[in-house]
């Protein structure tokens, strides 16, 4: 299992499955599950009782994990791309250099 890639607020769309083509930004990640959350994807109808910490029952919609690999990252410019990564050295100052690792997109090259 490699690093994720992905990061909470990302705009990812799904590449398969039951909601193949829909687009949400992510929630939440688990990267030791290698999954995510994406809003509005992945619904399912979940039966609440009436407790002490939610007053109010019934049927909630909830939104479960999907696979990490099940969706691929939105560039504004090109639309569904994979990530890559570079270093950049422009912050810091001279005597002290500061490599911050950037995400890019993997088809244009601009920063995500």
């Amino acid at each position: 299992m490699a690093g994720m890639k992905l990061k909470k607020g990302d705009r990812v769309r799904v590449r398969t499955g039951k909601d193949r083509g829909k687009e949400g930004e992510i929630m939440r990640v688990l990267p030791k599950a290698d999954k995510v959350i994406v809003d509005g994807v992945n619904v399912v109808k979940k039966h609440q009782r009436t407790t002490r910490a939610t007053m109010q029952g019934g049927i909630i919609d909830k939104d479960m994990p999907i696979p990490a690999a099940n969706v691929s990252i939105i560039c504004p410019g090109c639309g569904p791309t994979r990530v890559g990564y570079r270093f950049d050295d422009s912050i810091g100052t001279a005597d002290i250099p500061v490599r911050q690792k950037v995400r890019v997109c993997k088809k244009c090259g601009s920063d995500l």
